[in-house]
């Protein structure tokens, strides 16, 4: 918020009336007769917002209007309806310079950067798999350094925008209370100008009136036609002042509004904050975790396939110097049990390699399904939450 406007809402002071007790004197002319005339019946103006000292105060200040008085006519309410002009004026420069465009990108960013992490990689054949998981988890790691920093560069930014809207907020409860003051100062000024108006109108009125019906002069009738038409302006300059206490009750509930525009918003930040990006760090910490013991099942996997190939090595040189022996002194038959022996190796590595392919095609088909069921429900949540 501007510097001006938190200046003028620091101090919020009580109501007072002003009235410029300066006697005029007013001008005559030769006029006919005048007849009394016939008033509206007023709407009577709501006093329940002023404290019995206030309406003590309208009731004093009533009796020091004087309506002869053109130029102090003129001037009454003027210093309210300025100091009404001038808050609604600081209040829509505050509104219009208030950029919550910028938070909601900066969210925006936050949740880009966050979708671009996928740990997940779409390897074909078991060859791909072996040649790529070398550098999978140098890759990882590269790959959260650099989405960590920019997250950390968007984060300390929200930081700031927090800040700043809950110093609005508190600056918003400071205008309400500042806008209430000024719409009672208004509401006091209408109420003790509607009582003096319609006591001067239901007595100094009515006498000069019946006093110019009586003698028939015109200077009579001049006096009450004056009279008559200072009431007319007088009522008129009341209805100014009622059309900016309208504006007044206007614009509390446009605080309010902005108020909790900026306190959501604060809360949205705050939200993604405590849990949006410690919950992603968490994630990210399994994801290289589960990277670590993929690795270290592979090397097991890897020993025990050396182990299982140098026997197997052993056991066809075994069996080629023996069946070459036995060629040699009797020419036998070659052993069947060892290619029994081999023919079932074979067959149960390949079983073994397809139950491992088959199982984790089925688990990375159940984690897309499971993402995108996540993505979902995260996008209808927000579309929810932009509704309200």
């Amino acid at each position: 918020m501007g510097e001006n406007l938190d200046q003028l809402s620091k101090e919020i002071p009580a109501p007072s009336l002003v009235f410029d007790a300066e006697e005029m004197t007013p001008q005559t002319a030769s006029v006919p007769g005048v007849q009394p005339q016939q008033q509206p019946q007023e709407v009577k103006l709501d006093d329940s917002i002023l404290t019995d000292e206030e309406k003590g105060q309208v009731a004093v200040f009533a009796d020091k209007i004087d309506i002869r008085n053109s130029s102090a006519v003129m001037q009454y309410g003027v210093g309210a309806q300025k100091k009404m002009a001038d808050f609604s004026e600081k209040a829509l420069d505050n509104v219009k310079t208030k950029d919550m465009g910028e938070t909601g990108q900066m969210i925006t960013s936050l949740v880009t950067e966050l979708k671009s992490f996928d740990v997940s990689e779409n390897e074909k054949g078991l060859m791909a798999f072996f040649k790529k998981g070398g550098n999978k988890l140098k890759a990882i790691q590269a790959k959260y350094s650099t989405v960590e920093t920019n997250v950390n560069n968007i984060v300390d930014v929200l930081e700031k925008h927090q800040i700043q809207l809950m110093k609005d907020v508190d600056v918003l409860d400071r205008m309400y209370a500042l806008n209430l003051g000024y719409f009672k100062e208004l509401t006091m000024y209408i109420l003790a100008g509607k009582e003096k108006l319609q006591k001067v109108r239901e007595t100094e009125l009515v006498e000069l009136q019946q006093k110019a019906q009586a003698s028939g002069k015109p200077e009579d009738a001049q006096a009450a036609k004056d009279l008559a038409s200072l009431c007319d302006r007088f009522e008129k300059k009341l209805y100014d002042l009622e059309l900016t206490r309208t504006i007044s009750i206007q614009t509390a509930p446009q605080l309010r509004m902005v108020q909790s525009s900026d306190t959501l918003m604060a809360e949205k930040i705050q939200s993604t904050i405590v849990n949006t990006i410690p919950l992603w760090k968490s994630q990210m910490v399994i994801a290289i975790g589960v990277e670590h013991s993929t690795q270290a099942a592979k090397a097991e996997q890897e020993v025990t396939d050396m182990t299982n190939e140098l026997l197997k090595k052993n056991a066809d040189a075994l069996k080629t110097a023996t069946v070459e022996s036995a060629k040699a002194s009797e020419r036998g038959i070659v052993d069947m049990e060892t290619l029994k022996h081999t023919n079932e190796t074979l067959i149960s590595t390949l079983d073994e390699v397809m139950a491992i392919q088959k199982d984790g095609k089925e688990k990375r088909q159940a984690a897309e399904g499971e993402l995108a069921n996540m993505e979902t429900q995260l996008k209808q949540k927000l579309l929810q939450a932009a509704q309200q």
